[in-house]
């Protein structure tokens, strides 16, 4: 098998690859009656689609997305739903000179190991560009949530590029969808943009932090030891390229803490129980608990930077590469829309699971 597919109750499959005619997704599991069409998907597509600003890769694709399968007069039918985005700016010429090379940093040499064949046209499926597909997948999952949870909230910026972090005592929201960086914090948006500037003009590349925020997740979602609602989110996040670390809630830092600064402890509420803090993240024992659920991911450096790097090729030899060819400078700001689109799909699968083993039915406090 290939493992092409994301899910259980709400799948998807994407398929193609970065410089092939056209990628996409099929989506399947989604309930009949929902109102979605090609408009409302675009909108996600619209925030990761390259070429937006300096800071990304100039390769121009409108990511236009067309449904082809699925949704009728506006609405979803129940059956599998086929998402479809052609490729129109691919530049295969910008990669024979790596046809027998592996770039360091890049999956060239692994799927070499593994298959013996590979598409070194922009890396083929291991390229950033079939994300586009799992944002088009997100958008139908969002357009199910806004129907089934209409107060949940995905919400994904970024915390840190390379030695610049954000100042969360001047955390706006507001100002996310109106920066390249989806910084929110507006005040800060021309020192970051300055320093990727530099390491553009260096040549070089830089890692990131991103930060997932799901508000408005209904207590429940998750289950016991192999369907816990972290583990799920953390592989979404981990299966986004170029993700080396996912943290829930505290995270790593957890591991300073004492068992006293960690707990959340709890008392009731006008509506409940009532969390005094959430170190947590939204999650305990695998479950969620009504809270704001907190993801965080790093995201390493480009792989593909114009400075000579020591790599191998197919025949044994020793060689220094140069990657030529239309990259992103920090990767990490495209990742922002993918891991709202792959958080959207998990927590729309929990909660169908949820619905099918419990009906929706909660424990009573009080």
């Amino acid at each position: 098998m290939s493992y092409n597919t994301f899910g259980r109750e709400f799948r998807f499959t994407t398929w193609g690859e970065s410089h092939g005619p056209a990628l996409g997704a099929t989506v399947d599991g989604t309930p009949p009656g929902v109102p979605v069409d090609e408009a409302f998907i675009q909108q996600f597509l619209d925030r990761r689609r390259p070429g937006t600003s300096k800071h990304t890769t100039q390769r121009r694709e409108a990511d236009q997305v067309r449904i082809l399968s699925g949704v009728f007069e506006g609405k979803t039918t129940g059956t599998p739903i086929q998402l479809m985005i052609e490729n129109t700016d691919q530049r295969s010429k910008d990669y024979g000179e790596i046809a027998t090379s592996f770039r360091p940093g890049h999956a060239d040499i692994t799927y070499h190991l593994k298959y013996g064949i590979r598409d070194y046209r922009g890396g083929g499926r291991s390229s950033a560009r079939e994300t586009a597909a799992r944002v088009a997948a997100g958008g139908v999952a969002q357009a199910v949530l806004a129907h089934l949870l209409p107060d949940l909230r995905i919400t994904g910026y970024m915390v840190q590029m390379g030695a610049l972090h954000l100042d969360r005592s001047r955390f706006d929201p507001r100002a996310i969808p109106d920066n390249p960086f989806f910084l929110p914090d507006a005040a800060s948006v021309d020192e970051w943009s300055d320093y990727l500037d530099g390491i553009r003009k260096d040549q070089n590349s830089v890692g990131a932090a991103i930060e997932v925020l799901i508000e408005g997740c209904p207590p429940g979602l998750g289950a016991p030891v192999y369907a816990k609602l972290d583990t799920d989110l953390a592989a979404a996040m981990m299966s986004i390229n170029a993700v080396k670390g996912v943290e829930i809630g505290e995270g790593m830092a957890a591991a300073a803490l004492t068992g006293t600064a960690n707990a959340d402890e709890i008392r009731i509420g006008n509506d409940g129980p009532m969390f005094l803090s959430n170190h947590a993240g939204g999650i305990l024992g695998g479950i969620s608990t009504g809270q704001d659920i907190v993801v965080r991911f790093s995201v390493k450096p480009t792989s593909s930077i114009t400075t000579p790097r020591q790599t191998i090729n197919q025949h044994g030899a020793e060689i220094d590469l140069i990657t030529k060819g239309r990259h992103d400078p920090c990767v990490g700001i495209r990742a922002v829309p993918v891991a709202e689109a792959m958080a959207a799909c998990v927590i729309l699968d929990h909660l169908l699971m949820d619905r099918a083993q419990t009906g929706g039915v909660r424990g009573e406090i009080g």
